[in-house]
């Protein structure tokens, strides 16, 4: 089985087909996915930093240039998807039907089920789990792809706190805000690390989204006390030290 039978496509939210879509447009999303999935083949088969965006252009027939107008950086043409990520923490959490827990909880679900529906989809789910694989050691041994996912969370752990800041009142640069968006992204990093322990292990998809999904809920049991008392947190006007002679 070759790299090019494993449909990488599939992984990414950005591919879906939107339900009005014109000529352009649909040109535009087809170049994207080629460039990512071309880019993620190359450097599966001969290493990130073995492999230029130069090469990766002239496979797929572009510029450089070009390239560069999709992917802002290198890294990002096979680290795109925390950008989806990113926006569903926008949306997803400023729910307040949802308490943060369960807003985060939502987001994985819904992230877990596009791999496990991707790796049954593949002709060759075996091999797919192997390429899989191979590409959480790709993320693991390249400096520059582990600097730039660090960078990356960093930024998804500003965008939580400025959200659960609007929830509750507070300033994004408030204790409590900082370390429950700090809390609730290290979920993120529980469902990667149950995803590669499990993988190999489940004898069905279902077995695996269903072990992955447990340990994950085990992480946000833990935390979900802190976390769901954020919104009862009393307010700094109610925190005042009482003056002298006050009741």
């Amino acid at each position: 089985m070759t790299m090019r039978t494993v449909d990488w496509a599939a992984l990414r939210p950005h591919d879906e087909v939107p339900a009005v879509e014109g000529l352009r447009e649909r040109k535009k999303r087809l170049l994207r996915r080629q460039l990512s999935d071309t880019a993620t083949e190359m450097f599966l088969e001969r290493g990130f930093d073995a492999v230029r965006v130069a090469e990766i252009a002239e496979a797929c027939g572009v510029s450089e240039k070009t390239v560069f107008n999709y992917f802002p950086t290198k890294e990002s043409l096979v680290l795109d998807l925390g950008e989806v990520t990113t926006a569903s923490l926008r949306a997803v959490l400023a729910d307040p039907d949802l308490s943060p827990v369960d807003a985060a909880l939502k987001i994985l679900s819904s992230e877990l089920a596009a791999i496990t529906s991707w790796l049954s989809a593949q002709n060759d789910p075996a091999e797919a789990k192997a390429m899989l694989t191979r590409f959480g050691m790709l993320m693991g041994s390249t400096p520059s792809l582990r600097a730039y996912q660090r960078d990356t969370a960093d930024r998804q752990v500003a965008v939580a706190a400025e959200v659960l800041a609007r929830r509750t009142r507070m300033s994004s640069d408030d204790p409590e805000a900082q370390i429950a968006a700090t809390a609730l992204l290290a979920l993120w990093s529980i469902q990667f690390r149950a995803l590669r322990r499990h993988l190999n292990r489940t004898r069905t998809f279902e077995e695996l989204h269903d072990a992955v999904t447990a340990d994950v809920r085990r992480a946000a049991r833990l935390i979900g006390i802190g976390l769901d008392s954020l919104e009862t947190r009393p307010k700094e006007s109610e925190m005042q030290t009482p003056g002298p002679g006050a009741p």
